[in-house]
C-alpha cells in the first residue's frame, strides 16, 4: 500500500502547469492585482467547500471524495486550456478549488487509517514524510516535462491539457485501494446523524485549546508560504530576461529554461526534506520545539527576502526562496502528526479539512493583499516591485512566534504554580 499512496503523490504532482501558472496569467495580461484576487477567490471556495468535503469523505466514502476531486481537476485544466477571457479564469479556479477540498485531508487520513489497521501508527511522521516525498519527487519530474512542452510549443496553455493525462491515470490507482480504507460510514448512519458528526469535528476543532493553536499556526505558516512562494516564478523571470544566455529565443522559451532548471533543483532538496522531516523532530527534542525550530529559520528567511527584493538582487532571492520551500517541507509531514493527535478514526478527514480551510482562508486574504501592495509599488517606483512579499510574510511570522512564545511563558507559569 506505501507504494501505491507514493503513486498516487507522483501522479498528483503531475501539474505541469504549476511553476508556470502566475506566468500564464501575466502572459495572458493581467496584472498582480487580478491576479491575486484569482487566487484569493479560488481559496475562499476551498474555504466554502472544505470542511463539507471531509465530512463526504469520512461518511459517505473516501474513495468517492477522491473521484469527486480529481474529475473537478480535469474540469479545471480544460478550462484554463481553452479560454482566455478573465472571468472564465474564476470558473476554472472554482473547479480546481472543489478539486482540492475533496482531496486535502482525505488521502492523508487513508494512510493514517492503513497504519492504524497494520499497528504501525508510530510511524506516520516517517511514513507521510515518504510518501510526500515522492509527490515532491514527482513534481520534479513534472517540471521536466513541463519545460520541454513549454518549449517545444512557445505557449503555457499546453502544459493544462497535458495534465489530464497523469489524473486519468491517478484515477485508476486509486479504484485498487482496499475498501477498509473507506473509513467507519456505515450504511445504517442516517442524515441527521451525519450532520452531527459534522457539527463534533467542528466543536471539538474550536474547543480544544492546543487543537485551535495548531490551526492558527498552519494560517499563519501555510497561508504565508502558499500566498508568497507563487513570486519566485516572476522573480526568476526577471533574472532569466538578464541572462546572457539563450538569446536568441525568445522571451516565453528562455523563462522556461530557467523556470526549469530551478523548480528541478527546489523539487529534489523538497523530496529530500520531506523524507528527511522526521530527522528534525528529533533533533528538536519533539515535533512542538521542531515546528518552532523551523518557524525561526522561516522568519529569517522571509527577513533575508526584504533587501533582496528591494535592491533587485534576484540571484539570492532566488536561494532564499528555494530555503523557504525546503523549511516547508521540513514542517509539513511534522505538523500533520501533530494534528492526527486530536483526529478520532471517523473524524480525520475532516479535522485535516478543518485545518486546510484554515490555510486557505489565511491565503484568500494574503494573496489579494499581496497583489495591491505589489502594484502599488511598481506604479510609484518604491524600489523593487516584490519587496513586500518579505515584508508582509516576515510581519506575520513574528506575531506567531511572539504569540507562541507567550503561550509557552503562561503554561509554564501555570505549571510552576502547581
Amino acid at each position: 500500500m506505501i507504494r501505491r499512496f507514493a503513486l498516487y503523490g507522483f501522479l498528483k504532482n503531475q501539474r505541469y502547469f504549476e511553476p508556470f501558472l502566475i506566468l500564464f496569467f501575466l502572459d495572458q495580461g493581467l496584472s498582480f492585482t487580478q491576479i491575486g484576487f484569482l487566487i484569493g477567490f479560488r481559496e475562499l471556495c476551498i474555504n466554502l467547500t472544505e470542511i463539507p468535503s471531509g465530512a463526504f469523505a469520512d461518511l459517505f466514502g473516501r474513495r468517492k471524495s477522491m473521484v469527486l476531486s480529481f474529475l473537478s481537476y480535469i474540469a479545471s485544466f480544460a478550462l484554463f486550456g481553452f479560454t482566455e477571457e478573465y472571468a472564465f479564469f474564476f470558473v476554472a479556479m472554482l473547479f480546481f478549488a472543489l478539486g482540492e477540498a475533496f482531496r486535502t485531508g482525505t488521502h492523508k487520513a487513508m494512510i493514517f487509517t492503513w497504519l492504524r489497521l497494520q499497528g504501525r501508527s508510530e510511524e506516520k511522521t516517517e511514513v507521510y514524510g515518504y510518501t510526500r516525498s515522492w509527490a515532491k519527487i514527482g513534481s520534479a519530474v513534472s517540471i521536466v516535462l513541463a519545460t520541454a512542452f513549454v518549449l517545444l510549443t512557445n505557449n503555457y496553455a499546453v502544459v493544462f491539457y497535458i495534465s489530464i493525462i497523469p489524473y486519468m491515470l491517478g484515477l485508476l490507482n486509486l479504484m485498487t485501494y482496499p475498501k477498509e480504507l473507506e473509513g467507519q460510514s456505515g450504511e445504517d448512519t442516517n442524515l441527521r446523524g451525519r450532520l452531527d458528526d459534522f457539527r463534533e469535528s467542528l466543536r471539538e476543532s474550536l474547543r480544544v485549546k492546543r487543537l485551535r493553536r495548531l490551526i492558527v499556526e498552519s494560517m499563519a505558516f501555510e497561508g504565508v508560504f502558499k500566498a508568497s512562494g507563487d513570486y519566485l516564478q516572476p522573480v526568476i523571470k526577471s533574472t532569466a530576461l538578464l541572462l546572457p544566455f539563450f538569446m536568441a529565443w525568445e522571451e516565453t522559451r528562455r523563462t522556461a529554461v530557467i523556470v526549469g532548471i530551478v523548480y528541478f533543483v527546489l523539487y529534489l532538496a523538497s523530496a529530500y526534506a520531506s523524507r528527511k522531516s522526521h530527522k528534525v523532530s528529533e533533533y528538536a527534542g519533539g515535533e512542538e520545539n521542531g515546528t518552532r525550530f523551523l518557524w525561526k529559520i522561516a522568519f529569517l528567511s522571509y527577513l533575508v527576502l526584504i533587501p533582496l527584493l528591494l535592491w533587485e538582487w534576484y540571484y539570492a532571492a532566488i536561494a532564499a526562496f528555494l530555503a523557504l520551500y525546503l523549511i516547508q517541507n521540513f514542517w509539513r509531514p511534522i505538523q500533520i502528526s501533530r494534528f492526527d493527535a486530536f483526529a478520532t478514526e471517523t473524524q480525520g478527514a475532516t479535522v485535516l479539512s478543518i485545518e486546510s480551510q484554515a490555510k486557505a482562508a489565511s491565503t484568500m486574504v494574503i494573496a489579494p493583499l499581496l497583489g495591491v501592495t505589489v502594484d502599488f509599488v511598481r506604479a510609484n517606483n518604491l524600489g523593487g516591485e516584490f519587496w513586500p512579499v518579505g515584508a508582509i510574510a516576515a510581519s506575520v511570522a513574528l506575531l506567531l512566534l511572539v504569540a507562541t512564545t507567550k503561550h509557552r511563558k503562561c503554561c509554564s507559569e501555570s505549571t510552576g504554580s502547581q
